[in-house]
């Protein structure tokens, strides 16, 4: 995971970049492998705003938050990200099932076709007999 920070109208510190590092911690329980973190956090008309982008090899996953204060948002933000990332990795979940049920369909469609199999040999026996 590479963790990039950006300050716009705003004075870096140790603790904001601390608590950032911290915050993109939590990424990993979702996503496997390496990705990138984008943070830019800025001041508009008194308000704090943070966004973050996340990007991988297969998807990207961006959220923005506000507040009155920064650390606020930084919480805001990275909950709105856990709730893409949660929904995402239920499908991912899900999808893992579906290959298990067709595996499953795949069985039924060839018990069915051998006892189709076995009536047509009936029929046979009966006609030649």
């Amino acid at each position: 995971m590479n963790v990039k920070i950006s300050f716009k109208h705003l004075e870096h510190t140790p603790a904001l970049d601390e608590k950032i590092h911290l915050k993109s911690q939590k990424f990993t329980k979702f996503i496997d492998g390496k990705f990138d973190v984008f943070w830019t956090c800025y001041v508009d008309d008194g308000k704090h705003y943070a966004e973050i982008k996340l990007l991988g090899p297969q998807f990207e996953y961006h959220a923005k938050a506000s507040s009155p204060t920064m650390y606020k948002t930084l919480d805001q933000v990275v909950l709105k990200i856990e709730k893409q990332l949660s929904k995402k990795k239920g499908k991912w979940k899900d999808h893992i099932h579906h290959k298990h049920d067709k595996l499953v369909k795949n069985e039924f469609v060839d018990e069915i076709e051998k006892d189709e199999e076995r009536v047509i040999q009936d029929k046979y026996d009966e006609n030649v007999a």
